[in-house]
Formats: structure tokens, sequence, C-alpha cells
């Protein structure tokens, strides 16, 4: 009925499953637990990327199909919401930036930003300051309202664990914990320059608004919060455990930003 002899099925059925396939197979493997070790947030340029750095050699495009084929996929971004809320009697600071994100080197550009993570229990909170050159979240705090202990402490984690130098510039939106005196007066001491946003556009501040943009879609947004402190565990367990040491960045080339900055590092001494 199928036109098929019987000597050429029984060669098909001994012939067994063919070389590409089984290499396929491993490859999904690989896939498989790559995906698994990023939370399921990676899609099949990072997992091509993490796949290489561990000596695979493979086509991107051969990356998508598996991970289709298997249904697994990355984290796609969503809008979130303003916070920022300037305040009329203070002066904000000039942009010095200007949409110029790129900083030689770790420590000579700083960017900072607030956002919201709703929770059974209410909002929290979340301040982060990011090392433009190696996209490290080099401080953060988390609080259950926007007022100014929330940007001072974040402020103040980066200042302890950094070398700030004379060059330092920290750029933010026009927020009113930005513009609060307790905060610039903070930065004076430490010789850091301010620099700020134009007042509603976020693209002022991209950097910041992208870190936020992937916080959302590869932790908040995954799940619901019942309790601030079970989202407060989560937060620091991504940033210190996953973003900052493990995540490859696309922009850094493909490598997290603990090993980005390692890298820096050891150029130097090299040099």
């Amino acid at each position: 009925m199928l036109q098929v002899g019987r000597s050429g099925y029984y060669a098909w059925a001994r012939r067994g499953v063919s070389a590409r396939a089984q290499a396929d197979a491993q490859l999904a493997t690989r896939i498989a637990l790559a995906h698994a070790r990023s939370r399921r947030t990676y899609g099949a340029p990072r997992i091509h990327a993490e796949l290489r750095a561990a000596g695979v050699r493979c086509a991107r495009k051969r990356v998508a199909r598996l991970m289709r084929a298997a249904g697994l996929a990355g984290c796609h971004r969503r809008r979130r919401a303003r916070t920022t809320v300037t305040d009329p009697a203070h002066t904000p600071a000039p942009n010095l930036v200007a949409r110029d994100f790129a900083a030689p080197t770790v420590d000579h550009l700083w960017l900072g930003d607030i956002t919201y993570v709703p929770t059974g229990a209410g909002w929290l909170y979340l301040a982060v300051l990011i090392d433009a050159c190696s996209r490290r979240v080099i401080g953060w705090a988390m609080a259950n309202d926007l007022g100014g202990e929330l940007t001072l402490a974040a402020l103040t984690m980066a200042l302890e664990r950094q070398r700030v130098g004379t060059q330092l510039v920290q750029h933010t939106d026009r927020g009113s914990q930005y513009t609060a005196s307790a905060y610039r007066t903070l930065l004076t001491a430490h010789g850091v320059t301010a620099s700020m946003s134009r007042t509603g556009d976020c693209y002022d501040n991209a950097l910041a608004e992208s870190f936020f943009a992937t916080f959302k879609i590869e932790l908040i947004d995954r799940q619901p919060w019942p309790t601030r402190r079970a989202a407060r565990q989560a937060i620091f367990d991504w940033i210190e455990g996953f973003y900052n040491r493990r995540r490859l960045h696309s922009a850094l080339g493909y490598h997290s930003p603990v090993a980005f900055e390692e890298n820096i590092t050891q150029i130097r001494l090299v040099a």
C-alpha cells in the first residue's frame, strides 16, 4: 500500500536515529539546562552566547529552532509606569550626559532611577545606581514609600562599595528624591557631579530604564508577590545572585557585569 519494498523497510528499521538527530537531541538538552540556569529568561541569542562560551559550536538559528521545538522562550518587555515626581522648590542639575552613556572606565558615570513593585501588602519601591561601563548594580535600596531615605540608602551603598574619583558623574531624572538637599549634599561631600534628564524624557536615562524593563520581565511580572518580604528576598537574590554575577549582557559581549569588570582589571594589570 505504501509502495515500500520489504528490504527497504528493514534497512530503514536497522538504520536507527541519524547522527544529526542525535546531535540535535544532545544540543537540546544543553539548551534546556542553560535556559533553566537563566531562570527561564534567556532567548536564543543569550543561550547561543552561553553555549559558545562553554565551547559548543552551533549556529544561533539552530538554537532558536530547537528552542521552538522544546517550547522554550525568553522574556518579553512591557511598559512600566512613571514614578518621577518633581519638586518645584528644588533646582535640578544640568543634563551633562546628553544621552551619551559611553563610559571609558567603571566609576566614571553612574545612572540612578526608581521603580515600584506591586505586592499583596502594597507597593514596594526599589532605587538603584548602575555603573554605565559595566552595567553592574553598585547601589540599591528598597522601601515601602518614596521618601528621600530610599535614594540616600542606595547612594550610600554605592559610595561604600566603589572607588569614587573626582571625574564621577551621577545621572538621574528630576525626581524630588534626587533634587533634595540631603541627597545633593552627600554627592558634593564625595566630589560627585550631579546630572539630570530633561522633564518627561525617558530616553535621557535610557540605560536605567532598560535595566528596569529587564528587571520587570525577568522577575517581577512572572508571578504575584503576596508580601513585601517575599518580593524583597527575590529582588536581593536577582540583583546580587543573578544579574550582577551570572546574567549575560549583550552590550558587554555576553559577559556578566562582574566578569566584565574582572576582564577590565586584568587588561589594566597586563598593560
